[in-house]
């Protein structure tokens, strides 16, 4: 499948690609197209001219269809909170999470009132997991509050949904990145990831340096030299973007 329609080189760019996105997607059936590039952003996403990509092209005109401005839906939306634990496309209704793979983190997902949290009665989603911890989201909603099962559509659609997502979304994130927040090209020593990983759950410099058998100023040392690599101005910082940029995982 050829993804270069829907890629952004530049803002100029964004508008063109959206609508050859939505193009593509009617072109595989009836969905209610709501995306975001940063499921932690209250900013929609615009074309060049500062449009909303969801009222010009997606088709979110009337009253009160408005996500955008809901300021708690990625907070309260499961959809939105089920990218948070998982990489991979899968659909969603009031019975649960169904994925490609078992992922035990979404049964414990509430999802009371389904319909009025998610905005919709189902739907396919592809999570697109972006540089820098940052999480974009892609939803293909039942296009009437009747279709409540997306298996068929999920099994016919879902891998084209996900280049076509992954695309577009990731191509539109770098165009429009406004500022840098990591140094480029940091290099962390194996002592300092080290150090950084035992702080990250949670061990003060005394605990790390009693589990590397290291001085108390010597883990120090190896936290603070990090800090200065990273540009940043506290320990928690430190850690978090030594996150950011893969030197340490949190979830193992």
């Amino acid at each position: 499948m050829d993804t270069s329609i829907v890629s952004i080189a530049n803002r100029d760019d964004i508008r063109r690609a959206a609508e050859a996105f939505h193009e593509a997607v009617d072109a595989l059936g009836d969905y209610r197209v709501v995306m975001t590039d940063n499921i932690a952003s209250l900013r929609p996403m615009l074309d060049a001219e500062g449009n909303i990509l969801a009222e010009c092209v997606f088709g979110f005109t009337e009253p009160g269809q408005q996500w955008w401005t809901n300021r708690s839906l990625a907070l309260q939306s499961p959809l939105a909170r089920a990218c948070r634990y998982e990489g991979q496309p899968f659909w969603a209704n009031s019975q649960g999470f169904h994925t490609l793979h078992p992922n035990s983190y979404l049964d414990e997902i509430e999802l009371d009132n389904f319909e009025k949290r998610a905005l919709t009665s189902s739907a396919i989603v592809v999570p697109v997991h972006q540089p820098f911890g940052q999480i974009g989201m892609a939803a293909f909603c039942a296009p009437h509050p009747t279709v409540t099962d997306m298996s068929a559509q999920f099994e016919a659609h879902a891998e084209r949904l996900m280049l076509l997502s992954h695309r577009f979304i990731s191509s539109y994130a770098e165009a429009t990145r406004r500022r840098r927040w990591l140094p480029t090209d940091c290099q962390l020593t194996k002592r300092e990831i080290e150090c950084l990983r035992w702080a990250a759950v949670g061990k003060t410099d005394r605990e790390i340096s009693m589990i590397l058998s290291r001085s108390h100023a010597t883990v120090r040392f190896h936290i603070q030299n990090a800090g200065i690599k990273l540009n940043a101005v506290n320990r928690s910082q430190t850690v978090f973007k030594a996150a950011q940029l893969g030197f340490i995982g949190l979830a193992n």
